[in-house]
């Protein structure tokens, strides 16, 4: 490397051009003596600054805690806060004092650095990348030595040459920043406009101007509740059909009043929900489909896996709309234990952190149990509709809200059957699934686009830091003091202080 770096350039340890672990004095400080605090929590990744702010009584931090005064760099010793960044310039302090954890390594840089060129040089993910190679201890404890830190050897640019080339990276990164900041600001307005567009939809406003165009046609269309009482109706058909199949498979004759038996639907909460547009009404998940909960088959049994069946797990659910691919997959005997899901199944967790995790599986399926599912009639309900709505908003709520309050939250069967769905025509559901999917399919590309842009300025930014440490970001002067001299003046008045230290010591010692 040092053959590469501009002639007037050295490259010095570390150790050489900073100390590294400075001590503490406390002098005459009093116990209560407020002092400030910085815990890892307090200094943002990616060197993205520190929080100063926090105070505490020096006698609750001057041991167990690391020592650091403005103007050094904090960087962080510990897996995995190095690898993200964690480190700082610590700014200007009110008070003369500053702890932090222990897990920081302090570097406090000599005359031969500014305190930016060394923070800089240590936020490149170039350095934290070798710092990973280099760590020591055991897995999740793993950590910076000092005696590696202190030997690494980091480019020295003349001191005014150092002021310029900080001044210009301080120019770049910033415009960089704010290209980033406003890429940021649009992913985050992205996600806001699909929740706009859901809460659109499932209040009628996405798809008013359709309903205007076909009473403007007069197209006939069947309401939602007419089209849920076709569903309620086809189901109970089917259930005496069955019925009346196993009467006639046993060889017996219906009983008296075998019908009134039947299992009508639960009623929908509809407790604190919207008005809805005309046409529309409300049907809990039970009246729309079949809703089951999952199961999870023996794992000690190697018969039960590896077969063709789909096997989904909340974490399979982060594949959103069409949850096409699942980890795992059960043989015919690993699936019997359950009912196998038909395509076009909607898929909701039910317990814990995951809750309200959606998917819309495009192949037929098992699930484990911590999944509910609604199948419904590809005749009846759009599946696809079902799954936007409880994506949006509103559905979100309400399953968040009918979980049970506990520790661990979960949303039962009993009680996702409860769950209440808006339900328009079929026509108009369809229609409603046709804008969503244009406009997802819209926002995904934006999405895609913004995230090709960030991992852009994130190569930008490792580019400017190497053209930085290579010294080709601003032009070389003739006039600086070349690095080496600086350096070498530096050894020597350290020597002279260190001269100078032994005589008095060893006349004290006579002295005694």
């Amino acid at each position: 490397m040092s053959e590469t770096l501009p002639s007037s350039w050295a490259l010095p340890e570390l150790q050489h051009v900073a100390e590294i672990g400075p001590k503490f004095n406390a002098g005459d400080l009093p116990g209560q003596e407020p002092v400030h605090f910085v815990p890892m929590a307090a200094v943002a990744e990616n060197f993205g600054g520190v929080d100063v702010s926090r105070l505490r009584p020096l006698s609750e931090v001057r041991k167990g805690y690391t020592f650091f005064a403005e103007g050094d760099v904090l960087f962080a010793k510990i897996t995995p806060c190095m690898e993200n960044g964690k480190g700082a310039l610590v700014p200007h302090l009110e008070r003369s004092h500053a702890f932090g954890s222990t897990e920081f390594h302090v570097l406090r840089p000599s005359e031969a650095v500014a305190g930016e060129w060394l923070a800089h040089f240590l936020s490149q993910p170039s350095f934290r990348k070798t710092a990973r190679h280099n760590m020591t201890g055991t897995a999740g404890q793993l950590r910076v030595p000092t005696k590696w830190l202190q030997t690494v050897r980091m480019p020295a640019p003349p001191r005014a040459e150092q002021t310029r080339i900080v001044a210009k990276l301080e120019e770049l990164l910033s415009d960089l920043d704010a290209g980033v900041a406003e890429l940021k600001t649009a992913q985050k307005k992205l996600q806001q406009y699909r929740q706009s567009l859901l809460k659109a939809a499932v209040e009628g406003a996405l798809t008013a101007p359709w309903r205007e165009a076909q009473r403007k046609l007069g197209t006939p269309t069947e309401t939602g509740a007419q089209l849920l009482q076709r569903i309620l109706t086809e189901r109970r058909a089917r259930w005496e059909a069955k019925q009346l199949a196993k009467f006639k498979e046993q060889g017996k004759a219906p009983p008296k009043d075998w019908q009134k038996k039947y299992p009508e639907p639960v009623q929908p909460d509809t407790t604190d929900l919207p008005e809805l547009p005309e046409g529309w009404v409300w049907a809990s998940v039970e009246q729309l489909g079949n809703v089951t909960t999952g199961f999870t088959p023996s794992t000690t049994d190697a018969e039960n896996f590896g077969g063709a069946v789909p096997f989904f797990k909340p974490s399979d659910l982060d594949a959103g709309y069409s949850v096409i691919a699942a980890r795992d997959y059960l043989t015919e005997k690993g699936a019997s234990a359950g009912r196998v899901l038909p395509a076009l199944s909607v898929l909701v967790t039910c317990i814990g952190a995951t809750i309200g995790k959606t998917g819309l599986a495009r192949v037929a399926c098992t699930t484990n149990q911590q999944i509910n599912s609604i199948s419904v009639d590809p005749d009846s309900a759009v599946p696809e509709f079902i799954f936007w709505f409880m994506n949006s908003g509103l559905g979100q709520r309400q399953i968040v809200n009918s979980a049970s309050a506990t520790t661990l939250p979960i949303l039962n069967k009993s009680r996702f059957q409860r769950l209440a769905v808006p339900l328009p025509s079929r026509a108009e559901q369809q229609e409603m699934v046709r804008c969503i999917d244009a406009e997802v399919e819209r926002c995904t590309q934006l999405a895609v686009s913004l995230n090709l842009s960030l991992k852009q300025s994130t190569a930008q930014r490792q580019n400017i830091l190497r053209a930085a440490f290579a010294g080709q970001l601003v032009p070389q002067d003739p006039n600086d003091e070349p690095a080496s001299v600086l350096l070498a003046r530096i050894r020597a008045e350290l020597a002279s202080q260190a001269a100078q230290k032994k005589p008095r010591a060893r006349k004290a010692r006579e002295a005694a």
